[in-house]
């Protein structure tokens, strides 16, 4: 997963309790989605632990997924995790892609975008090695709008401390919204560009479950949740725990929504 901030995804484990359990559930739906045929060679941009490769070869009976990322780790835990004879994993930079013109079918990404420096460079280079028959797609969180695991974290740091607005996608990813992302798929040359909204729920039994991930340290809110002291980020748990919804048996439901864009190449 490259990324200008090389040190916001640190460890697998963490990032699966954080992002990659949300993100096993959109998969599925933003493959049924874009409905690529059988048989199909597939190219997973970012590929990360795995979670839409394993999905790829679980719903869409492809030929081959070739999964590239910019992190060792993640490599690793993709190659532990999907044992399929037809997956691949490889290095490689999601602005530059390691692979020929014309080689696949489908590529696609899942929450890299706002992640990558270039992102004109992530998607003309998405839409390089994809057949003129072929699917550019991907998915990102709504960071400013439903995506609630996140939003009421950042909505009551920002209220406590300026600096929080730093790492707040919601506020630094601007693209992660149905217009630029429109854009974007449009200025690389692709056509009959659709963005769709994808919703799932996050429940939690807890409080403590819920707080729990943002311990860990990988990604934004995590990261510059352990950037405070224990003051600070005793203050924020308490202010947190204010805002978020609970339940009469302190059960949490929150919203989980995903952009997904799709195109073909013109």
């Amino acid at each position: 997963m490259p990324t200008g901030q090389p040190n916001l995804w640190g460890a697998s484990d963490a990032y699966e309790q954080w992002m990659g359990r949300w993100s096993r559930k959109v998969a599925p739906l933003f493959l049924d989605w874009i409905d690529v045929p059988r048989a199909a060679d597939w190219i997973d941009v970012g590929c990360g632990t795995g979670a839409l490769t394993a999905a790829v070869l679980d719903r869409c009976e492809p030929s081959r997924v070739v999964g590239i990322d910019s992190s060792a780790g993640f490599l690793d835990a993709a190659r532990h995790q999907v044992s399929d004879p037809r997956a691949s994993f490889r290095p490689g930079d999601a602005q530059a892609i390691p692979e020929a013109d014309h080689q696949f079918d489908a590529a696609v990404s899942g929450l890299v975008l706002n992640f990558v420096p270039d992102k004109e460079a992530m998607i003309c280079d998405m839409v390089r090695v994809v057949r003129p028959s072929g699917t550019v797609a991907l998915y990102v969180w709504d960071y400013a709008g439903h995506m609630q695991v996140m939003r009421y974290f950042f909505d009551a740091a920002n209220a406590l401390d300026p600096r929080a607005r730093e790492f707040d996608d919601g506020i630094q990813a601007p693209v992660c919204r149905p217009g630029p992302l429109a854009e974007l798929f449009a200025k690389a040359g692709l056509a009959d560009v659709i963005v769709q909204a994808i919703d799932i729920p996050a429940a939690f039994a807890s409080f403590e479950d819920y707080w729990a991930p943002f311990l860990g340290g990988t990604g934004s809110a995590p990261k510059y949740c352990m950037s405070l002291g224990d003051d600070a980020r005793e203050r924020l748990r308490e202010a947190v725990r204010e805002r978020v919804p609970t339940g009469p048996d302190g059960e949490i439901l929150l919203a989980v929504r995903a952009w997904a864009v799709r195109g073909r190449p013109a």
